[in-house]
């Protein structure tokens, strides 16, 4: 929270500025007036809000986020209000001097102050005799901490649209089952999370009585429904408690002008070189229960409608039609449990700044109640330090995929994701919904991991360093194309050879006629040269889902880029890491079921 700015305008001459300054400060009228009162400032300790304040007697210039008192004796009203659109600042008309008649001019006040919507509320006081002194500077700071004006409209007397949009994206954050009602306990956790303090029992009642006498469908199932909320925060401002709605709007990251605070959706978060990002244990808890939340047929799988439903706090949608060609899907095409969470963590481990806002949106902090998004996120040790204890803590391995225009790559990517070579054509690749991404899990030595492969475009001469920075490289080659090795073999030449990035080369289309490769030596020979395992055969023209041995290798690697080339080309080697791959599938399906059958 900002210092916030309370100044007075020159209404006219002597109407008492000065005066009602002199008086708060000294709580007594002063017998001498200078010509103006020097800067004040309250202390954030002895206000209600805890934000400093600064008084400014009017200096000529005004000042921007000030709350204008204006001071008059009201038969200067009409000149004054000529000039407030210029300020788009909250404003107070304050009667002064009010010791000095024997009647109130509030009546005619009142009409001319609903006319304009700049002016949040009007005082009558007397410097001299210290009637509502105290009060006038409440409201002055009141004016700007919670101002009418972004919420309200009084000519339509209902809530400006981007008021009514920022609370209904917190009620559905806050509907924590979407059954599209706040029933007791989420009311309390609402309660709890804006003001700290959890509703007794029959305050809950009162509440929705008030809705019940208001609203037909404002509760439904003894819950509040979505009127019935917006109902209760258009009742808080029209009965002047927008102190209220503020509450709740800030506590959900909102600013002055409703938007989403970049400080609330981009938490600092420190990321030192060759580090890495991945969600943590509790954002996989908040996930789940997000996807929960709107798997409304329990399928573990989501529609189209239930994406659009889950991504309807956002201001726009985030995930394109290349996130189905990015992850496991099922056969409608739909993202399943497991590919909505490789889809979380490739954002994560790519853009974390990106997760963060998303995070934001979904109210991470909130649901979860932690200080912020970057409580979800794990920064790993630097690579370096794995290399050194030869063990790493990381979930998530990059491998990066090379090979030349058709050599197989994105059948690779595909069938990793289950989908052999026919599947990948007729339902997933169309050109405009093409990922160059594939992520999902795989099991070495009982061991859950992420194995996130990357397409690397085939410009041999404009490899970027984001190419370049992997865990494990893949040189794809066509054994049906003569001249496919040669690519695969200039890239590890010049880019990997002297790198301590494990290497594995896959022999693609492996279920078409191999033939001899073009180059001054084979695959095979060029492996055993270069102490990396032999070519590995592959292929995804199968009429079952293809093999994943593959993957489980080089995710082996990528976690123990160490690892002696006698102990790669050991079967046994391969054995122990892949069992445990086996157990957990078979593991990971029974407890699909149980987890379909709790939900």
């Amino acid at each position: 929270k900002h210092t916030k700015y309370v100044s007075f305008s020159p209404s006219a001459a002597k109407v008492g500025k000065t005066s009602l300054i002199m008086s708060l400060v000294s709580e007594e009228f002063p017998d001498v007036v200078p010509y103006r009162a020097e800067e004040i400032t309250i202390p954030a300790d002895v206000t209600p809000e805890r934000v400093p304040t600064h008084i400014v007697d009017y200096s000529g210039i005004p000042n921007k986020g000030a709350s204008w008192c204006i001071s008059s004796s009201y038969c200067l009203l009409i000149t004054l209000l000529c000039g407030v659109d210029i300020f788009r600042v909250p404003l107070i008309l304050v009667g002064n001097k009010s010791d000095l008649v024997e009647h109130s001019s509030m009546e005619t006040i009142l009409p001319i102050m609903n006319q304009y919507s700049e002016i949040e509320t009007c005082v009558e006081c007397s410097a001299k005799n210290l009637k509502n002194i105290s009060e006038l500077f409440y409201y002055a700071q009141k004016a700007v901490l919670h101002p009418t004006g972004p919420l309200y409209c009084p000519e339509k007397k209902d809530m400006k649209p981007l008021c009514v949009k920022a609370l209904t994206r917190i009620f559905k954050v806050s509907d924590l089952d979407n059954d599209g009602n706040l029933n007791d306990n989420e009311l309390n956790f609402f309660q709890r999370t804006c003001f700290n303090t959890p509703l007794e029992p029959q305050a809950l009642e009162d509440v929705k009585n008030v809705v019940r006498k208001n609203l037909i469908d404002g509760v439904c199932d003894n819950g509040l429904t979505l009127k019935g909320f917006l109902f209760l925060h258009t009742l808080f401002i029209q009965r002047g408690r927008h102190e209220t709605t503020w509450t709740v709007l800030r506590r959900f990251g909102y600013d002055d002008d409703l938007e989403l605070n970049q400080d609330y959706l981009f938490p600092p978060l420190k990321i030192p070189p060759d580090c890495t990002t991945e969600l943590n244990h509790n954002a996989y808890l908040f996930l789940q229960s997000v996807f929960d939340k709107h798997d409304k047929d329990r399928d573990c799988a989501l529609s189209p409608e239930e994406l659009r439903d889950l991504f309807d706090v956002f201001p726009y949608m985030p995930w394109g039609p290349d996130v189905n060609n990015t992850v496991c899907t099922n056969d409608q095409g739909w993202i399943t449990y497991q590919g909505y969470l490789s889809q979380w963590t490739l954002t994560t481990y790519l853009d974390v700044q990106r997760c963060l806002e998303y995070f934001g949106y979904l109210g991470y902090s909130i649901i979860a109640e932690q200080e912020s998004q970057a409580a979800g996120i794990t920064v790993t040790r630097d690579k370096k330090i794995d290399l050194q204890k030869k063990q790493t803590q990381r979930s998530v391995f990059r491998c990066n995929v090379f090979g030349d225009i058709g050599s197989g790559k994105s059948g690779f990517l595909q069938a990793f994701l289950g989908r052999n070579l026919m599947v990948s054509r007729t339902k997933h690749q169309l050109k405009e919904h093409r990922s160059y991404y594939a992520i999902n899990t795989t099991y070495v030595y009982g061991q859950e991991k992420y194995l996130l492969l990357h397409e690397v475009f085939p410009d041999f001469d404009y490899l970027s360093d984001s190419d370049l920075a992997c865990d494990i490289v893949c040189l794809v080659y066509d054994v049906s194309n003569p001249y496919s090795f040669e690519y695969c073999a200039k890239v590890f030449k010049q880019y990997f050879m002297d790198s301590k990035t494990p290497c594995m080369m896959i022999a693609a289309k492996s279920d078409l006629p191999e033939v001899k490769q073009m180059y001054g030596c084979s695959p095979l020979e060029f492996c055993r040269r270069h102490k990396m395992p032999p070519p590995q055969s592959f292929t995804c023209n199968a009429a079952s889902a293809p093999n994943r041995d593959i993957y489980t290798k080089l995710t082996t690697m990528a976690m123990y880029p160490h690892v002696s080339q006698a102990d790669l080309k050991s079967s046994t080697f391969w054995l122990r890491a892949s069992v445990g791959a086996t157990v957990f599938a078979v593991l990971g399906f029974a407890m699909y079921r149980v987890l379909l059958k709790t939900r």
